[in-house]
């Protein structure tokens, strides 16, 4: 009895130590490599046991668990290869910047890497999602022509200890949303395994997946410092805004978004031709996909998150049109 009583006092013991070790995880670790720690809400753990939310971490063959949840239809079954042609229409034009450069098999595979991405919700919330997308970087990128900023091709280099210049790169607009700034490059390349887009950001104009990447990871993550909720999370319904929000005319839909993306400049002085433009595409593709477009479509009235008091700069310090 006295052998059976210090075995169970030895391993509750045990077991208490175990639960108080697991209660303070380290930040960004899991799994049976950590001593099955969990991720935060909405991340996966990954094979080799760390916290994310793109394929390394969530796909098929790299998730060890918190996986997400299998997804029966693939963005492929809503924009197959004539459709992506009817979107990026100029895509292939000899006369473009891109002509050949955006192709469909990069679209899918860039979207495939990030987990939500066309795949949360129903089916016509996706369709919703991929239209305004498209809707967007049609209007950056002049309907699939341009790969790169046209007007301002300056440095765009800012002071970021964490993400510092590197002496002749130049961080103006490229790809699909046009990222911009250094502070930019260096999280999207981090996001992208470690991507070095602060020494090559020019392989966002030369490497067509990894110009999708950096546009759906835009389009994905969210600025808390900010403020500001990612594109996904306004088009899937994810988004709830607060009383500043509110106060500042921003509520749920696709203006949201443009605003997101470029506020300062086209956001809250009342109507703006880059905004009736991003509109239109968006109305053109719903259209395509059947969909209806939802309500609050323009920022006109919008005051930009930018300009929100108490706010501080932090992910994505920058729109990436600004």
């Amino acid at each position: 009895m006295k052998y059976s009583y210090y075995l169970w006092l030895f391993t509750t013991i045990i077991a208490l130590l175990v639960v108080g070790i697991r209660s303070n995880p380290p930040d960004g670790v899991c799994g049976k490599q950590h001593n099955y720690y969990v991720c935060d809400t909405d991340y996966c753990c990954s094979k080799d046991g760390f916290c994310g939310t793109t394929e390394p971490y969530c796909g098929d063959g790299h998730c060890q668990s918190q996986c997400p949840t299998p997804s029966p239809d693939d963005v492929s079954d809503i924009i197959t290869s004539s459709l992506f042609d009817k979107m990026l229409r100029f895509r292939n034009i000899s006369g473009c910047e891109s002509n050949g450069f955006y192709t469909y098999d990069a679209f899918i595979n860039a979207a495939r890497y990030f987990s939500g991405f066309g795949t949360t919700g129903s089916l016509e919330t996706r369709k919703r999602e991929l239209a305004a997308f498209f809707g967007q970087i049609s209007h950056e990128t002049g309907g699939g022509c341009y790969i790169r900023e046209q007007d301002d091709q300056s440095d765009h280099c800012i002071d970021s200890p964490k993400w510092p210049c590197v002496p002749g790169q130049f961080y103006y607009g490229r790809g699909p949303i046009q990222v911009r700034y250094n502070d930019n490059y260096g999280q999207v390349g981090y996001a992208l395994d470690n991507l070095d887009l602060l020494g090559n950001p020019e392989l966002v104009a030369t490497d067509a997946l990894v110009s999708f990447q950096t546009a759906i990871w835009f389009w994905m993550t969210t600025s808390v410092h900010l403020n500001k909720p990612s594109p996904h999370d306004v088009i899937v319904g994810e988004w709830k805004p607060t009383e500043i929000d509110e106060a500042a005319n921003r509520f749920p839909g696709y203006g949201v978004i443009t605003n997101i993306l470029n506020g300062g400049s086209e956001c809250g002085h009342g109507e703006d031709d880059r905004v009736r433009n991003r509109i239109v595409y968006y109305k053109m593709y719903c259209h395509f996909l059947g969909v209806s477009t939802g309500d609050n479509l323009d920022c006109y009235n919008q005051r930009p998150f930018n300009d929100d008091p108490q706010t501080s700069y932090g992910v994505l310090k920058m729109s990436v049109d600004e």
